[in-house]
């Protein structure tokens, strides 16, 4: 899978960090033609260079060195609490590219000041960008031009959809819809897969048809003009089965609860700036 020749018309892409995230969207540029030969990724744990070698034909690097000055683009991909160490290290090898950050909660002001650099692009990804059908947020500095948007945006077109936001302080806010959840629907998953299996189905057949429900009633809420509580309305028959249901789960304030745990997943994404941005 590994191409040798480079072409002028497509940008030497570095990643700092080669986990999940990176490796959807390096497998993303690929299959749309990105050269291999044209990513450079820094990624110090041998088992992930492993995988970036035996899935995408990359001879990761374990830290962070001169074969970055050539990248145009650098797509930081660490945990937030290694970011400021990797910043340090990669910084002597990427002043002229630009930056897109993809680390939960680290805002840009402190990325500028570790890498001395003013053309950053924050982005809340989320994990079904593994299978390109992420849903992503950016947020932009100012001095990150027209142009440069656009390439900040063939990239993450790789994972899915995108939207930009005008405001840095929206993205903890799109970090606990979004960015978090996937594991909110892995968790509905979960109980009505349960559900399902106290009520006399195997668990396979349970598990089936709880995907199959969520997968069915994103499209058509995708599709529909009409907003969700519509939707709902439409299959709520009062005095039926979807009624009892929803009457159990507002009794319990089922609603409510979920709204705090995303508040608190909002929270968590500020402290994590406060915390780590220092």
């Amino acid at each position: 899978m590994n191409q040798t020749a480079a072409s002028p018309s497509l940008p030497t892409i570095a990643f700092i960090g080669g986990g999940n995230m990176a490796s959807a969207i390096i497998g993303g540029l690929i299959h749309r033609g990105h050269l291999a030969s044209q990513i450079e990724v820094v990624e110090p744990w041998a088992e992930a260079r492993e995988a970036l070698r035996k899935n995408y034909g990359l001879q990761a690097q374990a830290e962070a060195g001169p074969a970055l000055q050539r990248a145009q683009i650098v797509v930081w991909a660490v945990k937030p609490q290694t970011f400021k160490d990797a910043a340090a290290q990669a910084k002597p090898h990427t002043a002229g590219a630009l930056h897109l950050s993809v680390a939960a909660g680290i805002r840009s002001d402190s990325i500028a000041q570790w890498l001395g650099s003013e053309r950053i692009v924050r982005t809340m990804p989320n994990t079904p960008a593994l299978v390109g059908k992420g849903m992503s947020a950016l947020y932009a500095r100012p001095a990150v031009s027209a142009p440069e948007r656009q390439s900040i945006e063939a990239i993450m077109a790789t994972t899915g959809e995108f939207l930009w936001v005008d405001d840095e302080p929206l993205l903890d806010a799109v970090t606990a819809l979004s960015g978090s959840g996937p594991a909110y629907v892995f968790y509905f998953l979960e109980a009505m897969t349960r559900a399902g299996t106290d009520m006399g189905l195997t668990a396979a057949q349970a598990h089936q048809l709880a995907v199959g429900t969520f997968v069915g009633a994103s499209e058509l809420a995708r599709r529909s003009d009409e907003t969700p509580a519509v939707l709902r309305q439409r299959v709520t028959s009062k005095g039926g089965t979807t009624y009892a249901a929803l009457q159990s789960m507002e009794h319990d304030a089922v609603a409510e609860k979920f709204v705090q745990a995303m508040q608190a997943a909002r929270q968590r994404a500020h402290e994590l700036g406060d915390e780590f941005g220092k």
